[in-house]
């Protein structure tokens, strides 16, 4: 292997935000798991670490950290290394487990209800909801976070939040309601060109079947959701989960009462909003202004 072939390699500066969160025991585990199984496979053909990094396209060291479990391995890595070791699909087949691995267990408890619920309900208050922001608006959220974020715990976010809109992909589809605040649509988040990509984005998921997007006008009266964000996940089992930053301290809760009071508080702003088609339209208008 010559000297520019090395310097191909990757390393941790190529891949940022994939290292392991030591407090998430779930994730360790896994990790843990998937370098052991590695090194055994790699052990297996008698193949050095060197040379395995180089059949992959990763630095000698990378290779010892991921084995270690210091690193989460990506899918391609996982595909690489299956088909460098002849683990005849046993490596790749771990990527969906890898995968969850990178974002933080409370995104991936959220990620979990939304993927069971037949019925999703959102208001927010100060922003886009996460479920529709594209990767160059979150990422512009998380970078202006004070104190600052690392680069790594950046990227990190971003994927999970990305990950969770397989929602829309879901077959079948959940009905899902999400109603905005006018004044964070007028937010010029990332600049122009960002702002633009996301407008665009909430017009392409409002015209879904199954999304109903309305928007709130900010010369509107009062209403309950000033307090903040308000969540309703409904289950097909009858069960229910909300949320509410101006209610029951902003914990989650199932109790029927007072998912009832949620649904009231929901309901009512609702009423207050912009009709679907008329919210459409709205956006419309604001993506010619920009």
């Amino acid at each position: 292997m010559s000297v520019d072939d090395v310097r191909r390699l990757k390393s941790e500066a190529d891949e940022p935000g994939w290292e392991v969160d030591p407090d998430d025991d779930w994730g360790v585990a896994v990790v843990a798991t998937v370098g052991r199984q590695l090194r055994l496979r790699r052990e297996a053909v008698g193949m050095r670490a060197a040379e395995f990094g180089g059949a992959v396209g990763y630095g000698e060291d990378m290779v010892y950290k991921i084995e270690g479990g210091k690193r989460i391995p990506q899918p391609e890595y996982l595909d690489r290394a299956d088909e460098v070791l002849g683990a005849g699909g046993l490596l790749s087949a771990m990527k969906e487990d890898v995968k969850k691995v990178r974002y933080p267990k409370r995104v991936r408890d959220l990620a979990e209800m939304e993927a069971k619920a037949t019925e999703i309900a959102v208001f927010e208050c100060n922003s886009v909801n996460g479920l529709l922001q594209t990767p160059e608006h979150a990422r512009a959220l998380f970078e202006a976070a004070q104190p600052p974020y690392s680069p790594d715990d950046v990227e990190r976010m971003v994927a999970a939040r990305v990950a969770r809109q397989s929602v829309f992909e879901r077959d079948p589809a959940p009905a899902i309601s999400f109603m905005l605040e006018e004044a964070p649509l007028r937010r010029d988040v990332g600049g122009t060109m960002v702002w633009t990509q996301q407008l665009e984005r909430l017009l392409e998921v409002g015209r879904l079947r199954n999304v109903t997007l309305q928007v709130m006008p900010t010369r509107s009266d009062a209403h309950p959701g000033l307090d903040g964000r308000i969540e309703l996940l409904k289950f097909a089992d009858g069960t229910a989960v909300g949320r509410s930053d101006g209610a029951f301290n902003g914990r989650p809760i199932s109790d029927p009462r007072q998912l009832h009071t949620l649904e009231l508080r929901y309901g009512t702003i609702r009423a207050q909003a912009l009709p679907p088609r008329e919210s459409v339209a709205f956006i419309e208008q604001l993506l010619g202004e920009t």
